[in-house]
């Protein structure tokens, strides 16, 4: 299956010109607008596209073509109702199944793996397999793609065309870690009967199999498990893909006999007009389900008896939107969750077992991964940093996955009975990817972290489905590069070593040499956050740089002839903000920590007066801080002033995580109006006159929870008063605030 996600794309019109619509849907169920909302439909009876209105929540066409300015009454973003979409999608679901001696789970769609996180039916995802393609024209529509153009993107060796990262021969032999060899053998360009517009509401699927066979092709050679069956048929259409009912690019259930030999999964894209439209993308996705029976890693919005959209697994899976990175010419690599159920994974490492661990780029045929007290939940960890497959990527660094085999990507609740199949905990904690606010931000991924990342107590936290502590804790996380490392097991208070010396040492003018400074640090561990501060006397601090050495010879460069003309480097330089000291992360920091200050352009001179190390040793535990009140406050009837209380917080840092819990005694709560307000003043408004007539009102929020209400309150200053305040705005009913409280969880 092909999702689009709010995407801009050309569509054809019989009677018009070409047009731009956004697209959002698949090829089950799609919805189509103008770029500035308009929902539309096509008028088959026009040939043209016309804006839509529902009529007993199905959309029809007003018959008004989009190429006029829409009637005044008609609003944007206009949809069908729950139950229309689902009919739809049934029907043409229904239609692309296998039959139930095959697929028995027919309440449950491709989000769902109902066959130990796999979908139903044959697979081939491990040894030699050989795939029909067949390019396909049309009587109005052709193409200038050779068969050979299509055979070097699907077969060659070192293929890199187009920008193309690789063919998809290789794509998939180098994340499976050799396991899948594809391959195909194309056959065509076939001619159908008719123009392509006929194809958008019929398939093409059996007129352009039967000119395939009719060319004398032997299918017996496509049969890898000699059972009769057809391993993969795919067809490549002339044209770029077309987003539209039987055009849309999919892969299906089809049974089609030939002699002894019968058709099972197909797929259908478009090939496109000349070989510099060839991408690997959709075709690799496609295949996915194909061979593989991988299910879809995103959320449909209308499925599996969810109808609230979300982004699943976002760009970091091929099964996600992943297939789309770089314009489809280098998906994303299959997730390490997938790889494994695939049966590609012949290492596994076991995360349950303490200490420091490594993580290694496109390591595809190991999996780390984390077992919980549940046979089908897990937590899998994983290197995405920016190269090779991932370099389009919007985040690098490690990604922390949260499984369960019978989760379904259509639930973002997070419960403990609807939830993802797989999660990436986003380590920003925003659950962006579960509020459809992104595919993915460079804040998903936890990079270089000195203190603890993960634990029961962090946003996000690696409490299971049911919010019982799983036990992990990752910490000391290093930069993003070709190995990760990080430590597994229990939290450990951190013991921070601060050294000092004032050398007062004359820097050579014009001299690369330039001049060291040591200091001596004798206690054990790995550095988990380090800070340096530099006291140089310099009249040009631009002809300076200044280079901090471990022990073990790794070099941070972290001033590098900034500040032009300005006097004196007066600074300090923290590796929580600065990428080279990042770099040290998770390193030994026992031994002589040296100091280089180099000055390599004429005139200007100075010295080094004095310089400072400050380092974190093995961990810092994260601090959570809670406090109740039950202040019993009248709140003043009809009175915008209201009542307010206040608790004091004393840990220093930024919240990371917000726990809040209330309860007002009042008889009509939707006179109510309660705020929190952060020590710098940001509000969050947590209930706002709703509830109706109804009796007292109690609340238990977390910021961690999709759309939360406190959302607002993520990242501001945890030390100080935080004021919750109750306001009655309308007359007659009265209440008291009788009791609340406050949790903070600071950033590391």
């Amino acid at each position: 299956m092909s999702g689009i996600f709010n995407e801009q794309l050309t569509f054809k019109q019989e009677n018009g010109p070409d047009v731009r619509l956004v697209v959002i849907g698949d090829e089950h169920y799609a919805q189509y607008e103008t770029i500035d909302g308009f929902t539309v439909v096509y008028d088959v009876g026009k040939g043209l596209y016309c804006y839509a209105q529902t009529v007993n929540g199905r959309f029809v066409s007003t018959g008004i073509p989009m190429s006029v300015p829409p009637p005044p009454e008609l609003r944007r973003h206009i949809t069908e109702s729950e139950e229309v979409r689902q009919q739809k999608f049934t029907l043409r679901h229904a239609t692309r199944q296998p039959p139930p001696a095959i697929f028995t789970a027919a309440d449950t769609f491709e989000t769902l793996g109902p066959n130990n996180g796999l979908l139903n039916g044959r697979r081939v995802s491990t040894g030699t397999v050989l795939g029909l393609t067949v390019l396909v024209e049309f009587q109005d529509v052709t193409t200038t793609i050779t068969k050979q153009d299509a055979e070097e993107m699907l077969n060659g060796q070192n293929y890199t065309r187009n920008g193309n990262f690789c063919s998809a021969r290789d794509y998939f032999l180098l994340v499976s870690g050799g396991k899948l060899d594809y391959t195909n053998v194309v056959v065509g360009p076939v001619k159908l009967s008719r123009n392509q517009q006929f194809y958008v509401t019929n398939s093409l699927v059996h007129e352009a199999m039967a000119l395939a066979v009719a060319t004398g092709i032997d299918l017996k050679q496509f049969d890898s498990r000699n059972d009769g069956v057809i391993d993969a048929v795919n067809f490549l259409y002339a044209g770029q893909s077309r987003y539209e009912e039987e055009l849309w690019p999919h892969n299906a259930f089809l049974e089609m006999r030939f002699g002894n030999m019968r058709t099972n999964f197909y797929l259908l894209t478009g090939l496109g007009s000349s070989s510099s439209d060839l991408t690997i993308g959709t075709f690799c996705h496609e295949n996915g389900h194909l061979l593989c029976r991988f299910p879809d890693m995103y959320d449909y919005g209308n499925r599996d008896g969810d109808g609230v959209k979300s982004a699943g697994i976002g760009s970091y899976c091929l099964m996600g939107s992943g297939n789309h990175l770089n314009n489809g010419r280098t998906p994303a690599p299959v997730c390490a969750y997938l790889r494994e159920l695939a049966g590609w994974c012949d290492i596994r490492i076991d995360l349950s077992q303490p200490g420091m661990k490594e993580a290694r780029h496109a390591d595809y045929r190991t999996v780390m991964k984390y077992p919980t007290d549940k046979f089908n939940e897990y937590f899998i960890v994983e290197n995405r940093t920016k190269m090779g497959l991932d370099q389009h990527l919007p985040s690098s660094g490690l990604a922390v996955y949260h499984c369960d085999t019978d989760g379904s990507n259509e639930l973002q609740e997070g419960s403990s009975t609807r939830h993802y199949q797989c999660a990436l905990l986003q380590a920003d904690g925003r659950m962006d990817l579960e509020r459809n606010g992104n595919r993915g931000d460079g804040g998903d991924l936890f990079a270089a972290i000195g203190g603890t990342a993960l634990s029961h107590a962090t946003t996000p936290s690696s409490r299971q489905w049911d919010n019982v502590d799983s036990r992990l804790v990752l910490s000391q996380i290093t930069a993003p590069g070709q190995m990760i490392n990080f430590r597994i097991g229990p939290e450990v208070v951190g013991q921070v070593v601060t050294l000092e010396v004032t050398p007062g040492l004359a820097i050579p003018d014009n001299n690369p040499a330039g001049i060291s400074s040591q200091l001596a640090l004798n206690q054990a561990g790995l550095a988990r956050r380090i800070r340096t501060g530099v006291g140089i006397t310099h009249t040009f601090i631009g002809d300076l740089q200044v280079e901090l050495v471990s022990p073990s010879g790794d070099r941070a460069l972290i001033h590098d002839r900034k500040g032009g003309d300005q006097d004196n480097l007066q600074q300090t330089f923290d590796s929580s903000a600065n990428a080279a000291l990042a770099a040290l992360i998770g390193k030994p920091a026992a031994g002589n920590w040296e100091l280089r200050v180099r000055d390599i352009v004429g005139q200007d001179t100075g010295r080094l007066d004095a310089w400072k190390l400050e380092i974190e040793l093995d961990g810092l535990a994260s601090q959570v801080e809670r406090h109740e009140l039950e202040p019993n406050l009248t709140i003043p009837d009809n009175d915008p002033t209201g009542v307010s209380s206040s608790l004091a917080f004393a840990n220093q840092g930024t919240t990371r995580q917000v726990r809040f819990a209330l309860q007002i005694e009042h008889t009509f709560i939707g006179d109510l109006r309660v705020e929190v307000f952060a020590p710098n003043g940001r509000r969050a408004i947590v209930h706002a006159q709703s509830g109706d007539g109804a009796d007292n009102l109690t609340l238990d929020l977390d910021s961690n929870s999709p759309s939360s209400a406190l959302l607002p309150l993520v990242g501001q200053p945890v030390q100080g008063n935080w004021v919750l305040r109750v306001t009655d705005l309308v007359g007659q009913d009265v209440g008291k605030l009788k009791k609340w409280s406050l949790e903070l969880t600071p950033q590391l």
